[in-house]
């Protein structure tokens, strides 16, 4: 079998008009990204940019500091691969390279200045990646503090593509609009912003029903204050609502709106002027309801360095991870714990691609094995007795979009059976699977029986597992960081239903890191290794 790369810490850092904001993740392949850290530096890059196009010394050592706190963060995090952008303000500042080159001799970051084209690729990606398998956007709004970025789309391909200088920040310093608005102020505004959107936008097709999406910080607070109908899992802007209520935020200064809407000092200054774009494009584009997808620059980047490692996502993938997230959805809307099902899954997948050899199964059943056990805990939310019955019913009559009916049948007797019921021929949903399935249901339900036994305290202390199958027995090596946490008497316990399935026993030992006499770490054997 071919070796697949290791999975690795990448981090991006997007420096934005209004903020900076930096995020660290694991990649486990191409669309496998979960996010470990995130920060957010409220420092407005564009203060004066836009109006004297130049940075002020304060706002420089500013960010400065912040790119010191996003060092510490790769350095905590060991992070393997990182990427530091910066957007509008930074193209259009003269002094930039002042900046860049500070930044680097203090932080030791590089930070790139894209063009706008390249940003608005990037949040293309991003959008893609979580809306694949659920809906397809005709249009992506990225409304940032220097600039307003649109996409009409066809499929994935670009039909049109537009930079304007509508940005928060821009159009704040521009209209002197921090505090509360007049009508005439508001009067100005909205025919300054229809005035470009129109000279522009000749001929651009009216979005209807069609699926709009928005990006940014601000269109997911005004999210929050106008919310319209969920979509596909996602929040939505309803831009109706938006209007009705315009004035109840632009009325305000930006304390009251600081104190109505719970939102941040740099948020409340500019959102009555995104309150006020978003409504004008909804007069020009026809536009009822935008989807936030929660997702912008940053996480395009974290896509890119993923696939610079594992290679280009597939369309298997792209589903497999829209399953996923799907998964995941239904999980904490039935509350289960996020870290320990998102730890399970780890596992199960280390266990399931190193025993390739033995179970001989297909590559798709790895993404089965994952929801399985994304979703082993829902039972819980009806009753901690019996959970993996009532697990069975939930995901077995759950709206999962995107799971095949087929498919949801064989991952709700994961469900049923990841503890320590046994799979009977009375059991209903079981006996109505064909042989063959119920010959996968066993498999994998035997391996994600040892995966959930790895973290059966849900203390996530066990890291790795690392297999090795010999001619007797098969050898599975437990990295922890905690090794007195590891219970080998309950995986011996729950290795019987593998070993009676797969006519192998198991070895479990625990592996701990020694210190060196020169610094270096290196892994050792405990006692305690025995067969089950």
């Amino acid at each position: 079998m071919p070796l697949t790369p290791s999975p690795l810490v990448i981090a991006a850092l997007d420096a934005g008009s209004n903020a900076i904001r930096a995020v660290v993740a694991r990649a486990s392949s191409a669309t496998e990204i979960r996010e470990l850290a995130s920060a957010r530096w409220a420092v407005r890059l564009g203060h004066n940019v836009f109006t004297r196009k130049r940075l002020d010394p304060r706002t420089m050592s500013r960010a400065v500091e912040a790119f010191l706190h996003f060092r510490s963060l790769l350095d905590r995090y060991k992070v393997d691969e990182y990427s530091a952008v910066a957007t509008s303000a930074m193209r259009e500042a003269a002094n930039r390279d002042a900046l860049i080159s500070r930044i680097y001799r203090e932080a030791g970051i590089e930070l790139t200045a894209i063009s706008a084209a390249e940003e608005a690729r990037l949040v293309r990606e991003a959008v893609f990646a979580v809306s694949v398998g659920r809906f397809s956007p005709k249009l992506i709004l990225d409304l940032g503090g220097g600039s307003l970025e649109m996409s009409f789309l066809r499929g994935r391909k670009v039909d049109r593509g537009f930079a304007l200088p509508l940005g928060t920040v821009r159009l704040m310093e521009q209209f002197n609009l921090a505090g509360p608005f007049t009508p005439e102020a508001y009067a100005a505004l909205q025919g300054h912003i229809r005035s470009v959107l129109r000279s522009q936008l000749r001929g651009s097709p009216q979005l209807g029903r069609n699926a709009g999406v928005a990006c940014g910080g601000n269109a997911e607070a005004l999210a929050r204050v106008a919310p319209g109908p969920r979509i596909a899992g996602f929040n939505t802007l309803n831009l109706r609502r938006l209007r009705a209520i315009q004035w109840e935020i632009l009325r305000l200064d930006v304390e009251g709106r600081m104190d109505a809407f719970g939102v941040r000092r740099d948020r409340a200054e500019v959102m009555g002027v995104a309150a006020v774009l978003f409504t004008t494009l909804a007069d020009v584009l026809g536009a009822r309801h935008l989807i936030i997808p929660g997702v912008g620059v940053r996480e395009g980047v974290l896509h890119e360095l993923a696939a610079a490692h594992f290679g280009p996502a597939s369309a298997h993938d792209e589903r497999a991870e829209a399953l996923r997230q799907q998964a995941r959805r239904f999980a904490a809307r039935m509350h289960s714990d996020a870290g320990h099902c998102e730890h399970v899954r780890r596992l199960a997948a280390q266990l399931f691609d190193q025993l390739a050899p033995l179970h001989e199964m297909a590559s798709a059943q790895r993404v089965t094995l994952e929801l399985g056990a994304l979703l082993h805990d829902v039972g819980f939310a009806v009753n901690v007795r019996g959970h993996h019955k009532h697990g069975e019913y939930l995901v077995g009559h759950a709206d999962i979009p995107g799971l095949s009916r087929h498919q949801q049948s064989v991952v709700a007797c994961l469900v049923r059976y990841h503890a320590e019921s046994m799979p009977e021929p009375h059991h209903r949903l079981y006996s109505s699977l064909a042989e063959a399935d119920r010959t996968r249901v066993r498999q994998l339900a035997a391996i994600l029986r040892i995966a959930v036994a790895l973290d059966a305290g849900g203390t996530q202390v066990v890291r790795r597992v690392e297999t090795k199958i010999q001619r007797k027995a098969i050898l599975v090596r437990i990295s922890a960081t905690s090794e007195n946490q590891v219970n080998l008497r309950e995986l011996r316990r729950k290795a019987k239903f593998f070993e009676s399935e797969f006519g192998i026993p198991l070895q479990f030992a625990r592996v701990r890191r020694l210190q060196s006499a020169n610094g270096v770490r290196r892994p050792a054997m405990l006692t305690g290794r025995s067969a089950a």
